[in-house]
């Protein structure tokens, strides 16, 4: 049965996964085997680039993921779709840029330490498909590691901004939900950019508001909640702790905790998500300082009622304690939050695990074939069974996953070995030693 409500039971119960393909990011074909991946793992709500074309191929993912589990495989964790978000800007920020250079200006004897530090793969030199030489746009997602490894200090960056004119037309495209990306200072940008957003929010089922860590980062947040409520959905604070860095290592992942909770100690009604720095230490992590969990007994004291009749209303105040209009509380960053942190985001990391799947797809072979799927494999939580479907499948030959069994079977489980973290974290807990003293 499908559960129209999972994504935002997610949220209320502590184990809200979403996928980042990147603000930036453009590559459709990775974005749609990305999203397919992750949406039959069981992810919750999926970030695009607010571009139509990106939009549209994440939409398609979903469709094909839909049609695989009502095929019958019980190998999916899919039950109901995704919300769909698109990020925004209300000025400069990394999320939103480009790598840029001439490559004709770079030495011959160059070791090119730009092509192999970039993690997506999107500088090439003589690229073997049209001989290009350069930053390929769609791949580039603006993390700007190869900014300072270039010798001669020739790449730059292109930025971009979002104008309130061209936001309607973007929520208006279909999508669930809307990420604005700020930075402490700047709440007249915000407002603008929410007086674009504000007409739509009766078609939205969610607000997201990213911001990273900074002087005056909770009394910042409290002003813009004053200035987006009262809302008619639920609101998410994305605590951005290290951009664009969940692939570098176990360290990645501290900022984001750290920042995490500072924000949970500010009781801002919502809900708090991580993200900036995700891997596959998060999880642990949080289980360990005692921030990730079930969250339904929480939620039963504050006589919140996790059925299908939602009240949004209730959802955005669910984490309030006292509301001073006005004024911030004092943060005591090393003191114990009082509330969990709600979900994950994960981005660079999630992308980086199904690096090797998506580059096989790549590769794969372009003959055109019948195709017959056999879905046989163990999945980390230890259930095994095999299906086969054949009915809807393209029979054309494409870059699309589900063309490509074997390849599917591969995402599916690496995308499922990560959501399934946050889904039961209490399976994690009994690997993590005991704290003494």
């Amino acid at each position: 049965m499908t559960d129209l409500y999972r994504p935002l039971r997610s949220l209320r119960e502590g184990n809200w996964f979403k996928l980042i393909c990147g603000a930036s990011f453009q590559h459709l074909p990775a974005v749609r085997n990305l999203t397919l991946a992750y949406t039959l793992a069981g992810a919750d709500c999926v970030d695009v680039a607010a571009d139509p074309a990106v939009i549209t191929a994440a939409r398609e993912a979903m469709w094909a993921a839909s049609r695989l589990a009502a095929a019958g495989s019980e190998a999916f964790k899919f039950n109901s779709l995704p919300w769909l978000m698109v990020s925004l800007n209300d000025g400069e920020d990394p999320h939103f840029r480009k790598a840029e250079f001439d490559a004709a200006k770079c030495p011959a004897d160059c070791t090119r330490p730009c092509e192999s530090i970039c993690p997506a793969e999107a500088i090439a030199f003589n690229h073997s498909h049209n001989n290009f030489s350069g930053v390929i746009d769609d791949l580039c997602y603006g993390c700007g590691r190869c900014l300072t490894v270039c010798p001669i200090q020739q790449i730059s960056t292109r930025s971009y901004v979002f104008t309130p004119a061209a936001i309607a037309p973007l929520v208006l495209t279909g999508v669930d939900a809307v990420e604005i990306h700020t930075q402490v200072g700047r709440l007249a940008d915000f407002k603008r950019l929410w007086q674009a957003i504000a007409p739509s929010l009766d078609q939205l089922k969610l607000i997201a508001i990213s911001c990273p860590d900074g002087e005056g980062l909770i009394d910042y947040l409290w002003a813009l909640y004053e200035l987006i409520s009262p809302l008619p959905c639920p609101l998410v604070w994305q605590t951005d702790g290290r951009p664009m860095s969940g692939d570098i290592g176990d360290g990645a992942t501290r900022a984001t905790i750290r920042l995490g909770q500072k924000v949970l100690a500010a009781k801002l009604p919502g809900y708090v998500q991580l993200a900036g720095g995700t891997n596959s230490y998060t999880v642990s992590k949080l289980v360990k300082q005692g921030l990730l969990g079930e969250r339904t007994a929480l939620a039963n004291q504050r006589n919140v009622v996790i059925n299908q009749d939602i009240n949004y209303s209730d959802t955005c105040v669910e984490n309030a304690s006292v509301l001073t209009a006005g004024v911030s509380q004092p943060v005591d960053t090393t003191a114990q939050p009082p509330y969990r942190v709600a979900g994950i985001a994960y981005g660079s990391y999630a992308r980086t695990l199904l690096a090797p799947v998506l580059d096989q797809l790549a590769q794969h072979s372009t003959e055109d074939s019948s195709v017959t799927i056999n879905f046989s494999r163990n999945f980390p939580n230890g259930f095994h069974r095999a299906d086969t479907m054949t009915s809807w499948i393209p029979r054309s030959n494409s870059t699309r996953l589900e063309v490509h069994p074997d390849l599917l079977h591969k995402a599916v489980g690496l995308a499922d070995s990560l959501v399934s973290q946050i889904k039961s974290p209490m399976r994690l807990k009994q690997t993590i030693p005991k704290q003494t003293g």
